[in-house]
């Protein structure tokens, strides 16, 4: 086993960030720690410091690692039609929400003082899962504002998180083994007929 100083700082970050990981899956938000964290791979946890600015900082990380996953799932969807991608898309979001609860749960549940803001690289990887929605609707209609566009992405996209995560938590009251799948169909289904036509009644 190499010794602590036979590690680079590159080494040293990915080895606590796959401790984190596997930390966060098997015992979930509360076992993230400094202290913790270096345990796992033989380091102090002011070692960790040397490569991680502190414990939000490992967090984003590991965000970032989740959300470049997760896109890069969502990348491998191949259906040409742009409402029948968004459904695929969803359905995308709420299988690696099951695959992954506790890792899909820290970027939402991670929270840090009023003070700190979360990096800007961590919202340009958010942007990027709300382009893809966005380049489907954009498609389904193409005169719409950009501004229409992203409100709509966002407002679209807030339902199927919440399908994810009362399913999650198995609060969704129903009986049916696929009642998520059931929802999440009516969802998309009903949301894209309905604000196509609003806006041919405002034509």
């Amino acid at each position: 086993m190499a010794r602590r100083n036979d590690h680079s700082k590159e080494e040293l970050r990915e080895m606590a960030l796959a401790a984190a990981e596997k930390l966060l899956q098997q015992e979930g938000l509360k076992s993230l720690s400094a202290r913790r964290v270096a345990s796992e791979i033989g380091y102090s946890a002011g070692s960790l410091y040397t490569v991680f600015t502190n414990l939000d900082d490992l967090c984003w990380q590991l965000n970032a690692r989740t959300l470049t996953q997760l896109l890069t799932e969502l990348d491998g969807i191949n259906v040409a039609d742009p409402a029948q991608r968004l459904l695929a898309y969803g359905r995308g979001y709420l299988d690696f929400a099951h695959r992954n609860p506790q890792r899909w749960a820290l970027l939402f549940e991670h929270g840090t003082t009023s003070e700190v803001e979360a990096p800007q690289w961590l919202s340009e990887r958010i942007d990027s899962l709300f382009a893809r929605v966005e380049a489907c609707l954009q498609a389904l209609k193409q005169d719409m504002s950009r501004s229409e566009c992203m409100l709509t992405a966002r407002t679209l996209w807030s339902g199927v998180h919440g399908v994810a995560v009362l399913a999650l938590r198995q609060k969704l009251f129903l009986d049916q083994a696929r009642s998520a799948e059931l929802m999440l169909q009516q969802l998309v289904h009903h949301f894209i007929k309905g604000w196509l036509a609003e806006g041919d009644n405002n034509a």
